[in-house]
């Protein structure tokens, strides 16, 4: 039950960082590409990526704290049921450039971030 809340407190935490950073990388982008979600879900890949490898081979944490900030901070950061909405709305506007690009990015540099992540991670436990 505690490692519940401490997943919850993680998950609102999340949200609120979710809603902070996407909405500052959209303003300044000024444009009708979604950057901000792109830019919040290749941040939340990377931080997997570098944070689940450290966190499970070091033991720095205790497993709630560890749940806590893996599926509750990131899984209320990452966005991709935002990013499935905004994909599904450019090709209901007939925008299907957009979608792909949507699809595309997301998924390369996303991946690529995770990847990015996992081999720092292991560089600095000195691997």
């Amino acid at each position: 039950m505690v490692k519940l809340l401490w997943i919850a407190a993680g998950g609102a935490t999340g949200s609120v960082l979710r809603y902070l950073v996407s909405g500052w990388v959209q303003q300044g982008t000024k444009g009708t590409f979604p950057w901000g979600t792109l830019v919040v879900n290749v941040c939340g890949c990377f931080l997997i990526g570098l944070l689940a490898h450290l966190l499970a081979e070091q033991s720095l944490v205790r497993e709630e704290h560890r749940a806590a900030l893996l599926i509750g901070v990131l899984g209320g950061f990452t966005t991709y049921s935002t990013y499935a909405w905004e994909t599904l709305a450019f090709v209901g506007e007939g925008q299907f450039g957009r979608a792909l690009a949507n699809v595309a990015l997301s998924t390369i540099v996303g991946l690529g971030a995770a990847w990015a992540g996992y081999r720092t991670s292991v560089l600095l436990a000195g691997g």
